[in-house]
C-alpha cells in the first residue's frame, strides 16, 4: 500500500489500520509464543508501520509528542488540532 501515492488522511488511516493488526497479532502471540507465522506477520506489519510512520512525520510532522523534535522552546502544541483542520 506504501507504494502509491497517499495524502495524509490515507496515510493516518494505513497508520490506523497496521495498528491494529499489530495488537491483534500480540494478543494472539501472548497465548501461541511460538507460533513463527505469526511473530513473522508481527515483524512485517512493525517494519511497514514504521515506514509509514516516518514517511508520514516527514511529510506532515510529528505524530505523537515523543517524536516532536525538541527546540529552545516546546511546539508541539503550535500545530493545529484535528478540529482546526490538523489531520485531514
Amino acid at each position: 500500500m506504501l507504494n502509491m501515492p497517499m495524502n495524509q488522511e490515507q496515510l493516518r488511516l494505513w497508520i490506523d489500520q497496521v495498528s491494529l493488526a499489530l495488537v491483534d497479532t500480540l494478543l494472539f502471540l501472548d497465548t501461541h509464543p511460538y507460533d513463527e507465522d505469526a511473530l513473522n506477520y508481527y515483524k512485517h506489519h512493525a517494519a511497514m508501520k514504521k515506514k509509514a510512520v516516518k514517511m508520514y512525520e516527514d511529510q506532515y510532522g510529528p505524530l505523537t509528542a515523543r517524536s516532536a523534535p525538541t527546540k529552545d522552546y516546546w511546539d508541539w502544541v503550535m500545530q493545529p488540532w484535528p478540529w482546526e483542520g490538523g489531520c485531514k
